[in-house]
């Protein structure tokens, strides 16, 4: 159904056309723009006074900015944050407004700041948000001037100790400056909706939300209009709106769009829903977001449904760090990421444990990720964070959960506000492994049965009662609720047999399970009506193999895509190494068995270990063809294929069918001997896929590789380098690894280098760093200059070559 907009005049035609013809398809608010540069910084504590803050040894940062990344790491601090420190620190910035205007409105909106933030605007506290992790923004207008404003931000993270991962510390996300009318949309004010959806059509449902400011009531004008990727538009309408002085009010948009491009991770399309505010014909607030149209359903028998297809969920949990970069990743970082996983096969995300940076989801959307997005890993209640090693030594008990109580519904009504409009995300998540058993909630079932447990063993009478977390559960259901009604609400369950005793899983819609795959069964048939899917999950075949053998279950959600700072074993590490693929995003060998899995292109991989027992169990696999000549080596080896061949220097050494087994699985036993490995995938008799080894030469030089990013950053402003040691050959030399210093000019500024080694300390911004079996990974920013981006790589065995990237 089309509308003709009801405007007023010509001159309000023209302003609804320039204003759409000017936005991109990607989320955008008149007046908002980026508020990152020239910030400065000061980490200790300070006194308002204004000759402390004048004594203050600032210094100069660009925002987004992670002050704990910096270091130094210690084994003084905590192995939960990777041993990284936290404390208290100050950011500072003067600005002026261009263009003030004493009848317009001012605010900044902050995506994150970890954690315990205040805010000061020329000396007016302002606002107080204890979540780290939730976006949230203040009205600036009272306070300004439109020349030598001064914004003033003190986080408190002295509580280091405060998480079971790295969380950073600072204004680690991105920072807008909003300039708003009088009337204007208010902030996370538009619902879009799609009732039903079909191929053959799909109703829309918009809300849109707008506040006045005046001392006077204001006769508005909102005109909702959609458009696909080409800017046909589809759908577009006008509706009076009025509101009393200083009152908010909303006006609602129905109607019908035919044939729609549905979206799904295969083909993510997307439509422009652009929203503008008009009085008197004059456009005065617009805002433009991307949505989609999709249908999906979760059901107790048959599992998950998207657009009436049938499907599993493929999916990964991921943290907000990405190594040497800390909390604070570009989006580029994120976009290459993300393209590795949809290689992997990956089609859905969990936002583990809490909302994640704006740009994430966008990219979500564009490149077509479902995503499950997470609001808590503690409620009411302090988990064991812990301070030696994963598992180790005495725990402490600091974290979010102080401020539940207060802050906890408003957290997961923000989550829910900020992101509901994204055709990726399917469930929102109220909490993670809140019930983790004796961490801290007991029941009398934990005496019995079988009960994962890892911190303690049995009922603890002097814990709290899990009885709790049902009404708990109830109280955060209702809550997201009143914000979204069109996506189920979900937990990620640990201590499934106690939770079953309380009200907490019939509270939610789904009920994820974490490593409870052998429970999958006996509780489909004990509570038939209850919706379960794995919410996190090992890497075993067999747990693989308990989603594609049970239609009731619809996913597999694996721990973890990266390795991550924190849940650290004993110093000297510093991060989980759980991950599929390293701290600088490269692929291990477990990737390539789980691409194996999930990816409808042919895979074949090869590895090299030392024992059958390793070949089995896929365990101390490398990917190095170099040995004794005659030393036994059992190659293990990953494929979608039927059939697998193994070539030694041009010899066939013969086939092997291709099953998998948790510690049976496929591998073959050959003496070393010096050359190309090679090993052929077959289907049907076709040679389908290929994989080599090659033994490496003499390190001759350093190789240099810009990582390639997916179409959807049209313009990037930072650049991801890989640096390889390799043999005239380039195979790449793995045992020989050597310190790389990097010369840039001013063109570009380091970011940080990441060599993926759990027990490096070094300082990720110094421009020398040792390889780690053979590669290093470095970000630089642009800083815009014009001509040809230099960079060289210096090393003292090897001649400098100058690379340089146009």
């Amino acid at each position: 159904m089309k509308h003709k907009p009801a405007l007023k005049t010509l001159a309000a035609l023209f302003c609804v056309i320039l204003s759409a013809s000017f936005l991109t398809t990607q989320a955008q608010e008149s007046g908002k723009k980026l508020f990152n540069d020239n910030w400065q910084f000061y980490r200790g504590d300070l006194d308002l006074k204004e000759q402390d803050l004048q004594n203050a040894n600032w210094r100069a940062v660009s925002l987004p900015h992670d002050w704990s990344i910096e270091g130094p790491f210690d084994p003084q601090w905590a192995s939960g944050t990777g041993f990284l420190p936290g404390g208290i620190a100050w950011y500072r910035k003067n600005f002026d407004i261009d263009s003030y205007d004493t009848h317009k409105r001012y605010a900044i909106y902050f995506d994150g700041v970890y954690k315990n933030s205040d805010v000061w605007i020329n000396g007016t506290w302002i606002g107080r948000r204890p979540n780290g992790f939730i976006a949230f923004e203040y009205d600036l207008t009272p306070y300004l001037k439109q020349s030598g404003n001064e914004i003033l931000v003190r986080v408190d993270h002295a509580q280091y100790a405060d998480s079971r991962f790295y969380t950073g510390s600072g204004i680690y996300r991105n920072v807008y400056l909003k300039t708003k009318a009088p009337a204007h949309f208010k902030t996370w004010g538009i619902s879009f909706q799609t009732p039903k959806v079909t191929p053959e059509e799909a109703g829309i449902l918009i809300t849109a939300a707008f506040q006045n400011t005046l001392n006077a009531s204001a006769k508005l004008e909102v005109n909702a209009a959609l458009k696909d990727a080409s800017g046909y538009t589809l759908y577009t309408e006008s509706l009076p709106a009025e509101t009393l002085a200083n009152a908010s009010a909303a006006v609602t948009f129905k109607g019908i769009v035919k044939s729609p491009k549905l979206w799904s991770p295969k083909h993510p399309n997307l439509y422009t829903l652009t929203l503008n505010l008009l009085e008197n014909g004059e456009l005065i607030d617009s805002q433009t977001q991307q949505v989609g149209f999709r249908s999906f359903h979760f059901d107790a028998n048959t599992g998950f449904t998207l657009n009436g297809e049938n499907m599993l969920l493929k999916g990964v949990c991921i943290h907000h760090d990405a190594g040497a970069l800390g909390a604070a990743v570009p989006k580029e970082v994120w976009a290459e990421r993300l393209q590795t996983l949809k290689d992997l096969g990956c089609n859905a995300i969990r936002m583990s444990h809490y909302p994640h940076q704006d740009y994430l989801y966008e990219l979500c959307d564009e490149m077509g990720f479902l995503v499950q997005d997470e609001a808590f890993d503690e409620w009411a209640r302090g988990k064991n964070k812990w301070i030696e090693g994963w598992n180790v030594g005495t725990p402490g008990n600091d974290g979010a959960f102080e401020a539940f109580a207060e802050w906890g519904k408003r957290d997961v009504q923000d989550m829910i506000r900020r992101n509901r409009n994204r055709p990726s995300i399917i469930m929102w998540s109220i909490g993670n492994e809140i019930d983790y058993p004796n961490d801290p909630y007991t029941h009398p079932v934990l005496d019995t049965g079988r009960n994962p447990q890892i911190f303690g063993r049995g009922f603890k009478p002097g814990n709290p009662s899990a009885e709790g977390l049902g009404i708990l559960a109830k109280e955060l259901v209702a809550a997201a609720k009143e914000i979204d009604t069109t996506r189920p609400i979900t937990a990620a369950l640990a201590g499934v047999p106690m939770s079953n005793e309380t009200t907490y899983p019939e509270s939610l819609d789904l009920v994820g399970y974490n490593y409870q795959e052998y429970r999958y069964a006996e509780d489909h048939q004990k509570y038939p009506g209850r919706i379960i899917y794995g919410s996190e999950n090992g890497d075993a075949y067999s747990a693989w193999k308990a989603v594609t053998d049970n239609p009731y279950i619809a996913s597999q959600f694996i721990w973890t895509a990266f390795d991550f700072i924190g849940e650290a074993l004993p110093w000297p590490k510093r991060g989980s190494e759980a991950g599929i693929l390293d701290l600088a995003g490269k692929p291990k060998p477990d990737f390539f068995f789980r691409q194996s899995l999930w990816s409808d292109k042919p895979v074949l991989y090869i590895g090299v270990t030392d024992s059958a027992e390793n070949a089995q169990k896929r365990r101390k696999i490398k990917t190095e063809w170099s040995g004794e000549s005659g030393e036994m080596k059992y190659i293990p080896f990953y494929t979608n294929a039927d059939e697998v061949e193994l070539v030694l220097n041009g010899k066939s050494l013969g086939k092997q069918p291709v099953t998998y087994a948790d510690n049976a699985m496929p591998h073959f036993k050959i003496p070393y001997q010096e050359g190309k490995l090679e090993a052929r995938g077959y289907v049907n008799g076709i040679v389908v896929a290929r994989s080599m080894l090659q033994t490496p030469q003499k390190l001759k030089e350093i190789k240099l590789t810009k990582a390639a990013l997916p179409k959807v950053i049209t313009e990037s402003k930072v650049l991801i380098i890989d640096l390889e040691m390799v043999d005239k050959n380039g195979t790449l030399i793995r045992n020989e690894d050597q310190e790389v210093n990097f010369v840039i000019d001013e063109s570009l500024v380091l970011l940080g280098v990441e060599n993926a080694d759990q027990s490096n300390h070094r300082s990720f911004t110094a421009s020398t760093q040792a390889t780690y079996n053979g590669k290093l990974r470095a970000y630089f920013k642009k800083t815009g200059r014009s001509g040809v981006l230099k960079i060289i790589p210096q090393n003292k065995k090897l001649k400098s070559r100058s690379y340089t990237i146009e």
